[in-house]
């Protein structure tokens, strides 16, 4: 392996003190914000939204820690450093996207339910048939989203520490799970947004200091340093051109155009997202949390250019794949590099500081996700469905907190086959799949009439499972060098993403199932009731 992506023998000893003595004190640090805010979870509503207690900007800050994953840090900066110009549209899928959320779920969304998805979708409809739904188009969204953290943890922390057999990568996805679990448990809503909040910060900053060293090594002139990207590429003016990746053929055309569709409209059906607009007091706040949240995420988004295409231009394309074939840490390796080298003081210690974020991300990220999954399950599933509303607070927080530890262990399970994929791309597959069940019947519920129960079981099933089916058929789980299954070929379904058929799809059998279905709501009286709601925040909680 190339001295860029492996620690130097000689050095290593002292590098990785650094390296694990800055993982120790940050992982130490947001485990005791997380016993601290979780001593004052007292109920349900501080488990599930944080006693609804926090700030425009407070949740919007923690809004952009959620939705700066790995995906964002590592997997675009990887994308753009491989694939150029192509790379950098997941970054502008990504931030588009929150306009949809911005103009039309979040303030509905918050006047409408109290802690799930599931509550906005029961209010006109029949309970346990929705819930169930919601609950388990809830769990695969977050579970599809996990896989993402999963692979970046195993890739960024086998750099740092040498390790390069697959046991070591699987160890270490195993331990991320482990810590995740701790968060959600223990602190509930409070604790991981008071970490989502930390992470964000830090995020910034690191990502703000990268770029600066960046911009001065090619002074100040993003020209140059797109020129010398393209030209350490070997792939030329191509680099800066659209097509490197999606222009190859008809079918990449094609699977661009389903990835932009995932793009835009998974965002407003994330369910880690969606469960953010209840921790505010008000629609009003929440609408505030999106505007700051839209700022926060624009300004990092602008700044994977300079990680992305300084990856390009300081690293060549052998020694980015020897480290990862995905590209996962271009990122961290673009940091030591521009810290002086592998072998310097100062190489090891930026690659230990932006590292260090960089796990701190994904720590943040896969807390929020699980405690979404969970709470649903608790909410949802198990205190609406099975127990039929007569669970009481304690039992349902308890029911919570052991549906995470589950969540987690199915994350792990799959993060270890996932493991040659790039954390971008697997998150747009939880676009897609956010996009193809949550996206059609939330917005079926909250603005048309005629939507009832069949439809939204319609929508929520036929999105889930088509997204879900066309996804395991295609050329990411085999069939491919990188598929999870490399050993074996069962694709034929020829795009990679399948949000142009399952998006449409999912819409299309909402819109079906309630106009072949009896309508439970003739005279209007429940949807006139949730309207007034939703835009008025009469009878919000």
């Amino acid at each position: 392996m190339n001295s860029l992506v492996q620690l130097s023998a000689e050095g290593a000893g002292e590098h990785r003190t650094l390296i694990i003595t800055l993982f120790s004190v940050f992982v130490a640090a947001t485990l005791g914000v997380t016993v601290w805010a979780g001593r004052r979870t007292k109920d349900a509503t501080d488990f599930y939204a944080g006693g609804r207690s926090f700030t425009g900007f407070q949740n919007g800050l923690a809004i952009s820690g959620d939705y700066m994953s790995a995906a964002s840090f590592l997997g675009i900066a990887g994308l753009i450093a491989l694939s150029g110009y192509d790379g950098f549209l997941y970054s502008i899928g990504f931030l588009v996207a929150w306009l949809i959320a911005l103009l039309l779920v979040a303030e509905p969304l918050r006047n409408s339910g109290r802690f799930t998805m599931g509550d906005v979708l029961a209010y006109r409809m029949r309970q346990r048939p929705v819930r169930t739904a919601a609950g388990t188009s809830t769990i695969v969204v977050s579970i599809f989203y996990l896989l993402a953290q999963m692979v970046g943890a195993g890739a960024l922390v086998a750099l740092l520490l040498g390790v390069t057999g697959d046991v070591g990568k699987n160890l270490i996805v195993v331990l991320v799970g482990v810590v995740m679990i701790l968060y959600v448990t223990i602190g509930g809503m409070k604790g991981t947004t008071w970490v989502q909040m930390i992470k964000a910060c830090l995020l910034i900053v690191g990502t703000l200091l990268i770029t600066v060293l960046v911009l001065h090594k090619f002074n100040w002139n993003i020209s140059t340093l797109l020129g010398a990207a393209a030209e350490n590429s070997g792939k030329g003016a191509s680099f800066l051109e659209p097509g490197l990746k999606y222009g190859v053929s008809t079918t990449s055309k094609i699977d661009f155009i389903s990835l932009g569709l995932a793009l835009v409209l998974g965002t407003a059906g994330l369910p880690h997202i969606l469960i953010r607009f209840y921790t505010v007091p008000s629609a009003k706040v929440a609408r505030k949390s999106v505007n700051w949240a839209i700022g926060i995420i624009g300004v990092f988004y602008l700044m994977t250019i300079a990680l992305g295409f300084g990856a390009a231009a300081l690293l060549s394309n052998k020694e980015i794949t020897d480290s990862d074939a995905a590209g996962n840490t271009a990122a961290p390796l673009l940091a030591q590099e521009i810290g002086g080298g592998a072998d310097s003081a100062g190489g090891a210690t930026l690659l230990a500081l932006i590292s260090a974020v960089a796990f701190a991300t994904i720590l943040a990220v896969v807390a929020g996700l699980t405690l979404a999954s969970s709470s649903s399950f608790a909410h949802d599933i198990y205190a609406n469905v099975i127990r039929k509303g007569q669970a009481k607070e304690k039992e349902e927080v308890a029911a919570a907190r052991l549906a995470a530890v589950a969540i987690g262990a199915v994350a792990i399970v799959l993060g270890i086959f996932a493991g040659k994929l790039n954390v971008a791309f697997l998150v747009a597959l939880a676009f897609a799949v956010a996009a193809s069940a949550n996206l059609p019947t939330l917005l079926y519920s909250l603005f048309w009439k005629r939507f009832n129960t069949q439809g939204s079981l319609w929508s929520i099933y036929g999105g889930l499972f088509s997204s879900v089916f066309l996804v395991f058929f295609s050329p990411v789980v085999s069939g491919s060098p990188n598929a999870m299954f490399s050993g074996v070929d069962f694709q034929w379904f020829p795009l990679s993403n399948p949000g142009l058929i399952s998006i449409p799809l999912g819409f299309l059998l909402g819109w079906l199932g309630s106009i072949l279905s009896k309508d439970e709501d003739k005279d209007g009286k429940k949807f006139a009731e949730l309207e007034v709601r939703s835009l008025t925040g009469t009878g919000a909680h």
